[in-house]
């Protein structure tokens, strides 16, 4: 059986996303892009909350087939085209690209499993939270960029009780960033 993984860009305060949700903050360039382009490129499935959903949605399709992006950013782009997502959402109707989701993580992943034996990524912090919770994640992959933001969504839910973790990957990129990947331990 796959990983559920857990990964997404980080400010060096913990945070995801501003207060206004907006991920200006992160710089993403062409080596860190074809980082998450193998990443993706590896996973059976993607798990996706409803909001970070609608912002891939938006984007990747147009820019998969936009001959003037970059390369990498059209690459991803057809990864997440090919990459079957479901969506978990109780106010989504449908996904023109992926399959909604409407039950609890613990019993959705296990129907999911079903279909899906290898890797799988839990996009969103808000659906990541409830799989932390459920104790589902198996790895933890902080993409964290050098920047201090000062609020916003954190990448950590609030816990009833501490997580220890064990580091098993690293990665510095030329920009700054840093991933670090955890299990728990």
């Amino acid at each position: 059986m796959g990983r559920v993984i857990y990964a997404l860009n980080v400010s060096l305060d913990g945070f995801v996303e501003t207060p206004e949700h907006s991920l200006d903050w992160t710089a993403v360039d062409e080596e860190l892009h074809t980082w998450f382009n193998d990443r993706a490129r590896e996973l059976d499935a993607a798990l996706y909350g409803r909001r970070l959903y609608e912002l891939m949605a938006d984007a990747w399709p147009q820019v998969a087939a936009d001959a003037s992006a970059p390369p990498h950013m059209q690459e991803f782009g057809r990864i997440w085209l090919d990459t079957p997502r479901y969506v978990f959402s109780s106010t989504l109707e449908r996904a023109e690209h992926g399959t909604v989701v409407r039950g609890g993580v613990r019993e959705e992943l296990a129907r999911i499993r079903k279909r899906h034996s290898g890797d799988m990524e839990v996009a969103g912090a808000t659906l990541a939270a409830s799989f932390i919770r459920e104790g589902l994640v198996d790895e933890f992959q902080l993409v964290i960029h050098p920047v201090a933001i000062g609020g916003g969504t954190p990448y950590w839910p609030p816990l009833e009780r501490a997580l220890s973790l064990r580091l098993v990957d690293s990665h510095a990129f030329t920009s700054g960033v840093q991933m670090l990947a955890y299990r728990p331990a």
